[in-house]
């Protein structure tokens, strides 16, 4: 007799397995730490049009987890909690990644972005490698760059790209604004 046919216990529908990774989801996401999780997520969403997916909070307030989408990509973000493994970059002064991001409208976001309180540490221009491309750091202490892929004259990219090769050749970074705390 067939298995579907079978009196007596009942067999749901077959699940299908998950895939590996999530619908919406890349090989990589980033999971940022910050002090003030549900006040981050507003500042993504207006310096970056982010959409929240999701959230978990505590009774207090401290955000779990949290899940936003800018453009094609989802971040993951949290509060820092006691024993966690991680730090926020406002506790530890500075941070070791950068956010990258690609846009077909640099000058729009990047005016979003400053307008929402993000700090320039490095101006939006063309750069000799065919981008105009610029660098922030954000309230919480995370830093991004935001750019798009511009049209560059050869003799005008090379002559830049010398410039800024000897710049790095002197320990110096080209086009440099002053930080938090720089004379």
């Amino acid at each position: 007799m067939p298995a579907s046919s079978k009196k007596g216990k009942s067999r749901g529908a077959p699940t299908a397995e998950p895939p590996p990774i999530p619908p919406g989801f890349g090989t990589v996401t980033a999971y940022l730490a910050v002090e003030g999780g549900l006040a981050a997520i507003e500042f993504y969403k207006k310096a970056f049009g982010a959409r929240e997916v999701m959230r978990r909070v505590t009774p207090n307030g401290r955000l779990i987890h949290g899940q936003i989408q800018i453009g094609d990509t989802m971040v993951f973000l949290s509060d820092v909690f006691p024993d966690s493994d991680t730090a926020s970059p406002s506790s530890i002064g500075t941070t070791t990644v950068t956010l990258h991001i690609y846009t077909d409208n640099v000058d729009a976001l990047w005016d979003r972005a400053v307008a929402a309180g993000a700090k320039v540490t490095q101006p939006l221009e063309n750069q000799y490698w065919g981008e105009r491309y610029g660098q922030l750091i954000d309230p919480f202490g995370h830093h991004w760059t935001l750019s798009m892929q511009v049209k560059i004259d050869r003799e005008e990219m090379e002559a830049r790209r010398q410039e800024a090769e000897a710049a790095f050749a002197r320990e110096e970074r080209p086009n440099r604004a002053p930080r938090y705390g720089d004379a």
